[in-house]
């Protein structure tokens, strides 16, 4: 089982290849959904990386194949400018994903 980079920045790409781990490089919505959902029907990835500058934007189709889909499993990683992420990024999650708010 393979890892695949969906990637906004050629540097992360080129990083992770150095590593093993085949990508691509997109920029807007259309392309991340188009190289996703070819992403999610290869049978031999396991683990798709994303940043999280591609997740934040289609963050609804993300948390979808996230909650819904077994496999492979999607990972946002941090791009060259560090962690986006607020503090409460875990808890906003749980609550998007139960409906209540904690």
């Amino acid at each position: 089982m393979k890892f695949f980079l969906i990637s906004d920045n050629v540097d992360t790409k080129m990083g992770m290849r150095f590593a093993g781990i085949d990508g691509v490089v997109v920029h807007t919505e259309e392309e991340v959904t188009r190289e996703l959902t070819k992403a999610m029907e290869r049978e031999d990835v396991a683990v798709i990386l994303m940043t999280e500058t591609l997740v934040s934007l289609c963050p609804d189709l993300i948390y979808d194949l996230k909650l819904n889909r077994k496999k492979p499993l999607i990972v946002e990683i941090p791009d060259r400018h560090g962690n986006g992420r607020t503090k409460d990024s875990i808890t906003k999650y749980v609550q998007d994903a139960i409906g209540v708010k904690l």
